[in-house]
């Protein structure tokens, strides 16, 4: 299920609601009912009852480690501030069975919460409440009767963060109640985390939480939901899991978990994810059955885990994106990042391993490192070093095989944050490890497929767009794929073509921008006979699409996630013979009028080549918000002299 590590982003994926009520309120539950007093984090007790001076109370249901609970706890102590003085009330109850009293309060502490924290045990409010999810909250008015119930608003949403919320749902309640108007939006469906009930279940099963419960979760999950490790919660302690059972169910059965997006069709990956479906029902027939503990005696060891650098050996160099921490934000939007390092390195290097070590991985969504190498290096590719992403192993490079760094280069860090309520602060670093030139018989690059000119139509629901590799070298391997979208990616194809014959080579049907993945071939294989690789993606902008930000716009390309790229970049290995081959064939010194003219044939290609491929207003000349803004900041394209323009001097100085 949870095999590789999930980010915090990624985990509201796992939190996403179903649909629960009706159009009004329940009223099953009388006023009288809805009273409770509980114990509250401070050691005091809390007590919901008719006040002359209470006109509203708002009872909010949270959880400890819930990611949505995290981020929406400081968001409802600005509530409690601005309707203090008109007589509101906020009081926070946790009916989770695997948050103690002490998880509470390091929440409360955390997060700061400054309205009262109640703990329910054995669940009796939330039973009370007909409450499902963390944060889930019921707006009661004077006499205690609910007149809303559901999300706080609509920000935070499975899977991503909106720039701003557009659905101000608790607050729209709040003042409609006080108004003395009927709430227009009385019921909204809650996303958030499956409150962790105490379950009166007679056990009817012989399956065990020490014995086969234990050992799927060992494979499949606690490499990160375990203490100190990126998931929000851990699956080691046999209460915890009780607590989660229903969330953990709910992920398997939709399909989201185990994280793998590619179909078992097509291709051979060394990193697929599977959970077998015997081990599915190993879970679900253990809940099913009462979840019974067992005997301690037929518990297997804790699996042993690597922590921090993942590579087979100590880095010989560390580079941090910074001296001092880059700041998060609570929550919001956090707009790419880039950092540039100089390594002085003053020799080539060859990397045969490199690692991103997140340095606040609870905030750090991805990171990627690009080589920048200086104007006139001999370099190939688009200089990608390497990456980040939730979950991924690190190994070195196949034997032999390495990636070169020119003497001179610097280093660019992208790093994209997400937010996770608290104030975080990052310095992520890259390790690299370094062969001996005379031993790297092919060099390592990065291919990139691309179509910048594409315009996804509003409320489009299955538009395509293709591209391809555009040079495909001889004698070259492939070793790894990594399709990107945005949060209108609907699915990625890509297509190995041979004469005549198309063959699939990776079919992702349900594209995830929470997911990263680069797909690690079984084998390297060979692109001797390969004539391309061609690729389709397809973009979802219709409003069916949960994570639209807003389906009546254009889009086009963008570095944001609000906008949209169509890209593959494609690992390759290309021996190095056949580059001694062609050097030896350049040093046949020409005469000083060849090389010139050479020279002058060589730089009039570039120059028409990046016109034709920037040149969006067809003015014969490149501005510079032309550009990507992300090939400005790390690839080889820049305006040297600050006209604005990327015109023939800049790229003669390339």
């Amino acid at each position: 299920m949870f095999r590789r590590c999930v980010s915090f982003s990624v985990f509201l994926i796992l939190v996403c609601g179903s649909s629960l009520w009706g159009e009004k309120p329940s009223a099953t539950a009388s006023s009288a009912e809805l009273t409770f007093r509980l114990p509250t984090t401070s050691g005091e007790t809390v007590e919901l009852k008719k006040q002359p001076d209470q006109k509203v109370t708002v009872v909010c249901f949270l959880g400890a480690e819930c990611p949505l609970a995290r981020l929406y706890g400081p968001r409802l102590n600005e509530l409690q501030e601005s309707y203090r003085s008109r007589g509101v009330r906020l009081i926070g109850v946790n009916s989770n069975q695997q948050d103690s009293l002490e998880d509470v309060q390091a929440y409360v502490k955390k997060y700061q919460i400054q309205f009262p924290m109640a703990k329910d045990y054995g669940n009796e409010i939330a039973d009370r409440y007909q409450a499902v999810r963390t944060p889930e909250v019921f707006v009661l008015d004077e006499n205690l009767v609910i007149q809303y119930r559901g999300r706080i608003d609509n920000q935070y949403l499975p899977g991503i963060s909106r720039a701003e919320t557009t659905s101000h749902d608790l607050k729209n309640a709040l003042d409609q109640v006080l108004s003395g108007n009927p709430v227009k939006l009385a019921v909204t469906e809650p996303n958030g985390c499956f409150i962790g009930r105490v379950k009166k279940t007679e056990v009817t099963t012989s399956l065990t939480f020490c014995n086969e419960v234990v050992r799927v979760l060992n494979q499949h999950c606690v490499e990160c939901h375990r203490k100190g490790e990126i998931a929000p919660f851990s699956l080691t302690d046999y209460d915890e899991v009780r607590g989660w059972a229903d969330t953990m169910l709910e992920t398997i059965d939709d399909g989201r978990m185990p994280p793998w997006h590619a179909s078992p069709k097509y291709g051979h990956y060394a990193n697929a994810r599977f959970m077998s479906d015997e081990d599915k029902k190993v879970l679900r027939d253990w809940v099913a059955g009462g979840m019974p503990y067992g005997d301690v005696k037929n518990m297997p060891k804790l699996p042993e885990f690597r922590e921090g650098w993942h590579l087979p050996e100590i880095p010989e160099a560390v580079f941090e994106m910074r001296k001092r921490p880059f700041q998060v934000p609570a929550e919001g939007v956090v707009e790419y990042q880039y950092f540039v390092v100089d390594p002085g390195f003053t020799e080539d290097k060859w990397v045969t391993g490199a690692q991103v070590l997140p340095g606040n991985r609870s905030v750090v969504h991805h990171a990627i490192v690009f080589i920048r190498p200086p104007d006139g290096a001999d370099f190939r590719g688009i200089g990608w070093l390497t990456a980040y992403v939730p979950g991924q192993r690190i190994k070195k490079l196949p034997e032999g095989r390495a990636r070169k760094v020119p003497a001179g280069s610097k280093l660019v860090f992208q790093m994209h944050y997400t937010p996770n309520g608290s104030v975080a602060e990052d310095i992520s670093k890259v390790g690299l490890l370094f062969g001996k030139e005379e031993e790297i018989t092919h060099e390592v690059f990065t291919l990139i497929g691309i179509d910048q000119e594409f315009e996804i139509p509003p409320h489009a629901n299955d538009f395509p767009v293709t591209a391809k590799v555009r040079r495909i070298p001889a004698e070259a391997e492939l070793l790894a794929i990594a399709p990107h979208m945005h949060l209108r990616g609907k699915s990625f194809r890509l297509f190995m073509k041979q004469k005549d014959e198309s063959e699939i080579l990776l079919d992702v049907p349900n594209y995830d921008f929470n997911w990263q993945h680069i797909y690690e071939l079984s084998q390297p294989m060979k692109l001797d006979d390969v004539d391309s690789l061609e690729f389709t993606v397809k973009f979802d902008n219709s409003k069916e699409n949960p994570f639209n930000p807003d389906p009546s716009e254009y889009v086009t390309w963008g570095d944001q996630t609000w906008e949209e790229m169509a890209i593959a970049f494609f690992e390759v290995a290309e021996p190095r013979k056949k580059k001694k081959v062609e050097k030896i064939a350049r040093n046949k010194k020409p005469s000083q009028e060849e090389a010139d003219e050479q020279r002058k044939k060589k730089y009039e290609q570039l120059v028409a080549e990046f016109i034709q491929r920037f040149d969006r207003n067809q003015d014969g000349q490149v501005d510079v918000d032309e550009v990507p803004l992300a090939t400005q900041r790390y690839g080889r394209y820049r305006d040297h002299d600050g006209d604005g323009i990327i015109g023939k001097e800049d790229l003669w100085k390339r």
